[in-house]
């Protein structure tokens, strides 16, 4: 299998391509978005700001979004999860609008949230294996669907609770890093590539 990774050319994606090698699939790093998506599954990474994220895909978004509806699998991690929703409060630009919902500061007093943190999931194959999830996380904004449905994991900050991970049809965001998630985080990476080769 050939993962497509797009690079936003904001940092470094060397630890996300080694956790997706360790699955056993190809990366090829594209900072052409379209020629991501001449491969079997997409990655949209977790690095940089919804803004210059946003533009480094507004060329190719209308193909993105079209290939994920139509059942292109797909994983957005942390920034690339909050670029499958259709505007952020952090700053201008369209996200791809796969889920319906705005992406908003995180209401909290502490910012960013940083470190580990507890996930609750529910049933869904991303999670298949993993019981108790501790995940990595470093955002200060979080995404929140209009369809209550489309959320898949939960993840409590100061008292609130917000979506750790989203899905629609084969299309699945995270909002935390699982290329920086010790073992639990390698396992959901190989259930998306399993689940991506179906």
């Amino acid at each position: 299998m050939i993962v497509g990774v797009i690079d936003y050319g904001v940092g470094n994606l060397h630890s996300l391509a080694k956790a997706i090698e360790h699955g056993g699939a190809e990366v090829r790093i594209e900072s052409n978005p379209r020629l991501a998506l001449a491969t079997d599954a997409l990655v949209l990474p977790g690095v940089g700001a919804f803004g210059p994220a946003a533009a480094a895909v507004v060329s190719a978004a209308p193909a993105i979004e079209e290939a994920l509806r139509e059942g292109f699998p797909c994983l957005g991690i942390c920034l690339g999860m909050q670029l499958l929703f259709e505007t952020s409060e952090e700053s201008p630009g369209l996200g791809l609008g796969i889920f319906s919902g705005r992406v908003h500061r995180l209401a909290a007093h502490r910012i960013p949230h940083m470190g580990w943190n507890g996930v609750a999931a529910v049933s869904d194959p991303l999670f298949r294996g993993i019981e108790h999830m501790l995940a990595y996380y470093a955002n200060s904004y979080v995404a929140t669907p209009a369809d209550p449905q489309d959320v898949i994991a939960t993840t409590e900050y100061e008292g609130h609770a917000f979506p750790a991970a989203v899905r629609r049809a084969r299309t699945w965001g995270v909002q935390f890093h699982p290329e920086k998630s010790a073992e639990a985080g390698l396992t959901l990476i190989q259930n998306f590539l399993r689940e991506a080769a179906r």
